[in-house]
């Protein structure tokens, strides 16, 4: 039987690789395949949170994440940039 947090990871892990448009469903999603599984409930909520974000938006604090600053996702915008080698931006603060 499939656990409730495998559930909602893959659930998660579909809607991080079809946000709608191209340019997301690979930033977002490939983050998503490499880290889900180690994501605890906590880590799971604020990631699906995320998710509910328009593309337009959160592709802005993708590519300046100073937009996020003051953001509960700071730290997740942080490390999916990290991931695909965008910046560690946690090293500034």
């Amino acid at each position: 039987m499939t656990s409730d947090t495998e559930t909602r990871r893959r659930r998660a892990a579909y809607r991080a690789n079809h946000r709608g448009t191209k340019e997301m469903d690979w930033l977002v999603g490939r983050y998503a395949d490499a880290t889900l599984d180690q994501l605890d409930g906590a880590a799971l909520d604020r990631f699906e949170a995320m998710l509910e974000m328009s593309d337009v938006e959160l592709q802005r604090w993708i590519l300046d994440p100073s937009l996020a600053e003051g953001s509960v996702f700071r730290d997740l915008v942080a490390d999916l940039r990290s991931f695909h080698g965008l910046g560690d931006d946690r090293a500034s603060s």
